[in-house]
């Protein structure tokens, strides 16, 4: 099969096994661009796995997956990254001891290589984009305030400000709400509800209420297959999703 070139991103036939357990089984599904992808499903449904999949840290026992026309089954993690693909686990993995500012700036693509790092030197151009991520992330007035004192949240809010400084075109997000208030959670469908202009979301999420809030469109898991997809609204009323999954 040929990936179809209108979508960001093509899964075709993926699989993956793990000791004759088929933990992802012959899935396709496509990105568009600027999409917010939800991705919910029981537990065990293969959903993080998809993610692991597309960022190169499992590697598929059989099928596609191409961004903008690229095969990444064959790359390596730090390529998939620099094709343009971001992921966010999780559990928040920030810099406790850094600020805000020094999260996002050593997030920032020049200071991400060794000769880059080396050379890297806080200038007008680092200083304005850690401004506008802030300021896209409700940090704005946190820049100098260590990552440590933050709240659940605004931990969330950071590491995604930390992959949004490095501009990538498909972003990644495993249950970005897990924890957060109510008010955390209507802010970060917000959030990211702003960044998709430019941008493609996929979202691993248990929060119905967060992902009728911010999806485009739903692929509902099971067993490693798609059990249904489309709006929301249609995925709510298929009698096979009420069944497997919200109906618990």
């Amino acid at each position: 099969m040929t990936a179809q070139p209108n979508f960001l991103l093509s899964v075709e036939g993926l699989t993956v096994s793990f000791d004759g357990f088929k933990a992802v089984d012959d899935l396709s599904f496509y990105v568009d661009e600027n999409e917010i992808r939800v991705i919910i499903g029981p537990n065990g449904a293969g959903k993080t796995t998809v993610l692991d999949l597309i960022c190169g840290r499992t590697k598929a026992t059989g099928g596609s997956i191409q961004f903008r026309g690229k095969e990444l089954t064959a790359m390596r993690e730090h390529q998939i990254v620099h094709a343009g693909i971001g992921r966010k686990f999780q559990n928040p993995s920030i810099y406790d001891d850094l600020t805000v500012f020094e999260n996002l700036e050593i997030s920032f693509p020049r200071g991400r290589s060794v000769f880059g790092a080396l050379a890297f030197k806080r200038d007008q151009e680092v200083r304005e984009r850690v401004a506008e991520v802030a300021e896209t992330i409700f940090l704005a007035d946190q820049l100098d305030t260590s990552a440590e004192y933050l709240s659940h949240g605004q931990k969330q809010w950071l590491e995604i400000g930390m992959l949004l400084i490095q501009d990538p075109e498909l972003l990644m997000l495993d249950e970005p709400v897990a924890g957060m208030s109510v008010n955390e959670r209507k802010k970060t469908a917000e959030l990211l509800n702003r960044i998709t202009k430019g941008r493609s979301v996929i979202v691993i999420e248990h929060d119905m209420k967060f992902v009728e809030d911010i999806a485009h469109k739903v692929t509902v898991l099971h067993q490693g297959r798609i059990l249904s997809e489309g709006s929301m609204e249609r995925v709510k009323s298929d009698p096979k999703v009420v069944e497997v999954y919200l109906g618990h």
